[in-house]
This record gives structure tokens, sequence and C-alpha cells, in this order.
């Protein structure tokens, strides 16, 4: 949001628009595409991949709709609360949903493991051993390695928490309105979260090719893989985000008094370093 026209209408209602059911569509086609895929069909990587590209073009003109409505003095100060609302909820629901996963870790860490492990199921499962990650039944899960928090996980838990500090910089630039360094400072931002995206590219290739820890490995890499991944997806989502807000500031877009994209924006990428400190300690420390 750029600024708060006087003349603006009491609560700017945009009129009907194909957005919201073309975005979930294209969701739709992307889970589809996602579920076929992890199940061996190799149709699936395509369609995951297509209907990805979708959303991508659906959200550039959604978004492209209401950085227009913003920009022509549409939006009044009952927008600017309605869009505060509406990113505090949305970061809600992403906590509930890594609460989910970082609950199914804990579960089977923490009570499954022992649970399979005592003398009273040792007639089910005679040959299971109590320990986190390496070992499965003989037969059913491959013998791989863990992954522990040295070098890759330490450097990108740097790389995240030094981006939260250069967004925070930018964050009081454009307060002070200073474009100029609040571009850098967004730039830089944006790096860092590019670079920990190759370290994590890096990682998943290890992972597979040297510590045989694949999706299939068990309880122990399907919930890595689903945590770091899925962590992995919204830094990416983020960085977009980001790298959208750095191109409206060297467009002139925002005042030192109404950014509310920026510091949307700038909530999510904090959310998301937050949840690394969590799969930091609890993936690869514990």
């Amino acid at each position: 949001m750029s600024s708060h026209n006087a003349t603006a209408p009491h609560y700017f209602v945009p009129g009907p628009s194909q957005w919201p059911v073309l975005g979930g569509a294209t969701l739709l086609t992307t889970m589809i595409g996602a579920s076929a895929w992890v199940n061996g069909l190799q149709w699936g990587a395509y369609l995951n991949f297509v209907g990805i590209f979708l959303t991508l073009v659906v959200l550039y003109k959604w978004f492209g709709d209401a950085i227009a409505e913003s920009e022509s003095g549409k939006y009044s100060a009952r927008i600017d609360v309605s869009f505060r609302w509406s990113m505090s909820w949305f970061i809600f629901s992403e906590v509930m949903f890594f609460g989910a996963f970082f609950g199914a870790l804990f579960y089977a860490r923490s009570i499954s493991m022992p649970w399979l492990a005592d003398l009273d199921h040792k007639v089910l499962w005679p040959d299971f051993a109590g320990i986190w990650g390496g070992t499965g039944p003989a037969g059913v899960v491959e013998s791989f390695k863990t992954m522990g928090p040295f070098p890759i996980p330490t450097i990108n838990t740097a790389l995240l928490l030094t981006s939260g500090v250069t967004l925070t910089i930018a964050h009081h630039a454009i307060r002070e309105g200073q474009r100029s360094k609040t571009a850098f400072w967004l730039f830089a931002t944006v790096l860092l979260g590019a670079i920990f995206m190759g370290f994590q590219a890096y990682e998943y290739m290890h992972a597979y090719s040297e510590l045989n820890l694949k999706l299939t490995s068990g309880i122990y890499g399907s919930t890595f893989f689903m945590l770091t991944g899925f962590h992995g997806f919204h830094v990416t989502m983020g960085a977009i985000m980001l790298s959208v807000v750095l191109y409206r500031v060297m467009k002139g877009h925002f005042t030192p008094e109404h950014h509310f994209a920026f510091e949307g924006a700038a909530w999510y990428w904090h959310f998301v370093d937050v949840v690394w400190l969590g799969l930091y300690v609890v993936v690869y420390w514990m």
C-alpha cells in the first residue's frame, strides 16, 4: 500500500473477480500432481510443475490488480486494517500447519518409538530397535544415515538470522524515507534467502547420494523432508514476496507512513526465520 487517499471510499469493495476460482483450480492441480509424483506416477511431476506455474501466474495477476487499486488511491485506512488482520490470520494458519508436522515428529519419536521398542511389543516387532533414524525393520526400510547439524544446517541458520537483520534495517530505512538504503538491504535479504535455498538443494543431493536418506526412509525420512521441504518452499515464497516489494520500492511505491506490503512480507519472513530455528534444534540436533 502506498498512501491513503483522503477521498478514498469509506471501504473499497472490489468488483467480481475470476482469480479466487482460478487460484483454487491451480492449487488443486498442483496438489494432484504432487500426490501422483510421490506415488511414482511419471505424469505427476509434469502436472505439479504446470500447477505451480499457473498458480504463480494467477498470483501475479491478482496482486497486480490489488497494487493498481492501491496506487490509484482507492484504499483507505480501513483497508489497511483489513490487510493487517488478513496477514495475521494467514500467518496463524501457517503456525498451525507447521505445528502439525512438529507434533507428528514428537509423537513418532517420543511416544510411538519407545512404545514399539518395549518388551510388550517384541512379539510384533522382534527386530525393532528404539533408535531414532538409521535403522528400520529388515526388508522394509533401507539403511541410511541421519543428517547432522554441521556444516550446512548451521550455515543456513546463520544466513537466515542475518537476513532477519538486513530486513529490519530495510524496514527502518523505509520508515525514514531512505529509498536507496531500503532497496539495498532488501536486495541483501533476498540474496541471503537464495543462498539458503542453494545450500538446501545441495543438502538434499548429499542426503540422497551419500547418506541414502530419502523420503521413503521410514518416519525419519518422511518427517525430515516434509518439515525441511515445506520450510524451503516458504523461504522461496518469502523471497518472491520480498522481490516484488523490492521492485515496487524501486518503482517509487510506498511512503514512510504507508507501506503495508513491505510490512506483511517482513512479518512472513520473520515467521520463516522462527520456524527454521525450531527445525534446526528439533530436526538436526535432537
